[in-house]
């Protein structure tokens, strides 16, 4: 990795098809939707359900998983401060290039640093970001804990796992906030519908 960036030979190839044309093609916007939280606040579930719900309303998204991706593009990483920052570099790129194809780009990860998502943020123009917080509190995804990972950290397990020895940032002006009802977290639907009227009215779900 230390070679990386350090290349003075290389041009950028500009081809005649671009960005609008594709736009047109698939009669939406392409933008990134990037799910941020705490393991077990139900990112991956919201990812796969606005994927289901964009999908029957004829709109191309594709999701990128934080786990899913550790099984490839970063299967080389860990979870060190300078290792979670190259997963969310690398993770920034790639949403840059499907939203540039015209795709809704749904990232679903952690990334529990601000200045890693802020990053990521800056790849893209201003608008064709947005960031959807999922605020659900600590006890809550601690309770859940669908991967039994919270019981491994309880028990130095796991070490710097974020929420428990590890701290998670929030941000300070996502586009989309989801949190809990009077302690009742809203289901997955609902959790869509907000972002897809989102979509909606800030015109990503036309060309």
């Amino acid at each position: 990795m230390s070679s990386l960036g350090k290349a003075t030979n290389i041009f950028w190839q500009e081809c005649s098809v671009g960005k609008l044309d594709r736009q047109k093609l698939l009669n939406q916007k392409g933008c990134v939707v990037w799910i941020t939280g705490l393991s077990g606040s139900g990112k991956s579930t919201l990812a796969c359900t606005l994927g289901r719900d964009l999908h029957g309303r004829g709109k191309l998204s594709y999701i990128l998983d934080g786990d899913n991706l550790r099984h490839g593009l970063n299967k080389d990483l860990g979870f060190k401060a300078e290792d979670r920052a190259e997963n969310i570099r690398r993770v920034g790129e790639v949403a840059k290039l499907f939203a540039d194809s015209g795709l809704i780009c749904i990232a679903s990860l952690i990334s529990p640093y601000r200045r890693d998502r802020d990053s990521c943020r800056a790849l893209l123009p201003e608008s064709s970001f947005i960031e959807v917080f999922m605020n659900i509190p600590l006890e809550i995804c601690e309770a859940r804990d669908p991967k039994g990972l919270y019981k491994l950290a309880r028990q130095g397990n796991i070490k710097g796992f974020t929420g428990i020895d590890d701290p998670y940032e929030t941000p300070l002006n996502c586009e989309i906030e989801i949190k809990p009802e009077d302690g009742v977290c809203p289901p997955p639907a609902a959790m869509s519908s907000q972002v897809v009227t989102f979509l909606e009215e800030r015109g990503f779900l036309h060309a």
